[in-house]
């Protein structure tokens, strides 16, 4: 087989999607052309070429068929305004590299945008695989804030904080919330967020252009627990009050409601918009599908990149 680079792998995918809207879906290439987010001309030449590299037989000879078909029922069924599957690897079913592309080809296209853009960052594993992924542009006409503390209670700063990162690739200006993640005391949470610099930059997430967040399960070790941000009695009583997921560190339970919990008083992130405002969810495996499935019902994201495996997992 030969080995393909990513930016050819990343054209052919492009391509399988086009093919499967058009020879599928019946999509006219005006509609492949607003969803895919390319020029008409673009999508006309990403057709062809689903025919011209032989995706195109009988029926389209590419995994992603499968995988939009099941991006498609998920859609529907949770009222999402856009879904990404990706092909799960059979011999590396956690592995979240295709995942974390499909997330970073997203993230790219906000970024290529002439207008410029307020773009707010969870943190965590796939964040950061998601920046990692990255191609190095200019896109210094945006701005690039932080919707979650990036420090824990100890004043270890978080490994997996991604707007660093993300400016580097961009050179764009970026707002790290630097601040603890938890706070000790409920109390102490108002006065750190009007300092001057953490209420800008949470005013800055509120009108952000386009939001993207992990999903966080709440098991026995759960995130939060593992990176020091919370204590084993404060995730056991988390899970005693129904927690099952967390976003940006807000626990909600299996409905999608945040709890009325000591722990939420003292989450510093920047509040939840509720429902959902451009907000996409980075999120896969077996252990966060209760957790991805609350954030669905809640309407905490409004749109979902995930894998096979766990699409087919959300819709029995």
């Amino acid at each position: 087989m030969v080995k393909r680079t990513r930016k050819e792998a990343a054209r052919l995918d492009e391509a399988a999607r086009a093919g499967w809207l058009y020879y599928c879906a019946g999509n006219t290439q005006d509609e492949i052309a607003t969803k895919l987010g390319v020029s008409r001309p673009t999508a006309q030449r990403l057709v062809s070429a689903a025919v011209s590299e032989g995706l195109v037989k009988v029926r389209l000879d590419h995994p992603i068929a499968d995988c939009m078909e099941l991006a498609a029922r998920l859609r529907d069924r949770h009222e999402l305004e856009h879904c990404e599957v990706v092909p799960t690897d059979p011999a590396a079913p956690d592995a979240m590299f295709g995942m974390t592309q499909a997330a970073a080809t997203m993230l790219e296209r906000v970024l290529q945008s002439p207008e410029p853009k307020v773009i707010a960052l969870g943190t965590g594993r796939a964040m950061r695989g998601m920046v990692n992924e990255v191609q190095r542009i200019d896109a210094r006409h945006h701005k690039i804030v932080s919707l979650v503390g990036t420090i824990a209670t100890d004043g270890a700063a978080s490994f997996y904080d991604a707007v660093t990162e993300l400016a580097d690739l961009t050179r764009a200006p970026h707002y790290p919330l630097s601040i603890p993640v938890i706070v000790p005391r409920a109390e102490q949470r108002k006065p750190m967020q009007e300092q001057a610099p953490m209420d800008n930059i949470l005013h800055l997430a509120a009108r952000a252009d386009v939001k993207f967040v992990g999903i966080g399960q709440m098991g026995d070790d759960a995130p939060l627990l593992v990176d020091g941000f919370i204590t084993p009695d404060e995730l056991k009583s988390l899970q005693d009050h129904g927690g099952i997921g967390e976003l940006i560190s807000w626990t909600f339970d299996r409905h999608g409601q945040i709890l009325d919990h000591d722990v939420n008083n003292r989450v510093t992130s920047a509040p939840l918009q509720i429902p959902a405002q451009n907000t996409i969810a980075v999120a896969k495996g077996a252990r966060k599908i209760a957790a991805i499935r609350g954030a669905m019902a809640g309407n905490l994201i409004t749109s979902l990149v995930t894998d096979e495996g766990t699409a087919r997992a959300l819709l029995r």
